[in-house]
């Protein structure tokens, strides 16, 4: 996958890591905070819903009507796709058994990135099946990176599974990438919890995953003309 790996630490090499000597943040504060970033997601589809409806109320022209049936349209998909997207990577879904079609990963990403063609998406990701763990890491730093390319561009996704070990690799490149510094920091776990702000909700679950899993996140340096992330977790 182009991501060079220390198989004695199972690091990929070149990049920048984070510790995860801490004491886990309340659950409960965490599901708020997690609440919080999911709220606030869903409140623009959400908002458009309701614009729509109030405008499908007053408006009488045919062709206006079908305008506005067409954004409520696009409006309840993209409700649909994220809020599937939320339950795969936050939630339980994927069945009851230990290991999740990486098809359904797909599905989710596309979803939430691959209308309107602005961003390209790469598929990289070789096991049919991959842990739940493994899949809510991998879900969660394509969130990261997919937001960060704010004026589209190509997001390439990878993960191979060998020796009990899940690699994977996320790579963003676009006219313009902007990742929030606190984000990158709740990667890393340089995070203070006591001050974890709604937004980097995500990023922090993303490392807590990869530390319960005898793993480690790292990043490329904020100077790269690209953003990639690599992580390790335990196959099983």
């Amino acid at each position: 996958m182009g991501l060079s790996c220390n198989r004695a630490t199972h690091r990929p090499m070149g990049l920048e890591c984070g510790g995860f000597d801490f004491m886990a943040m309340d659950a409960i504060d965490f599901a708020s905070l997690l609440c919080s970033r999911l709220c606030h997601d869903m409140l623009s589809p959400v908002g458009a819903l309701n614009n729509g409806i109030e405008l499908l109320a007053d408006e009488h022209d045919p062709e206006m009507r079908g305008k506005v049936l067409e954004l409520l349209s696009d409006s309840a998909r993209a409700s649909a796709n994220k809020l599937k997207f939320f339950r795969l990577a936050f939630g339980a879904a994927g069945g009851f058994g230990d290991q999740v079609d990486a098809r359904e990963a797909k599905t989710a990403i596309e979803g939430v990135f691959g209308g309107g063609g602005r961003i390209q998406l790469g598929w990289l990701v070789e096991d049919a099946t991959l842990s739940k763990p493994a899949i809510k890491l991998l879900l969660n730093l394509a969130l990261i990176a997919g937001d960060a390319l704010v004026r589209g561009g190509r997001l390439d996704v990878g993960a191979e599974t060998a020796n009990g070990v899940t690699e994977i690799a996320i790579r963003a490149e676009g006219d313009r990438l902007v990742l929030d510094p606190e984000l990158r920091l709740a990667l890393l776990g340089q995070v203070d919890e006591d001050k974890l702000a709604p937004r980097a909700a995500a990023a922090w679950l993303a490392h807590k995953l990869a530390a319960s899993g005898g793993g480690a996140i790292q990043a490329s340096d904020p100077a790269e003309p690209f953003l990639l992330f690599g992580a390790t977790i335990r196959a099983a």
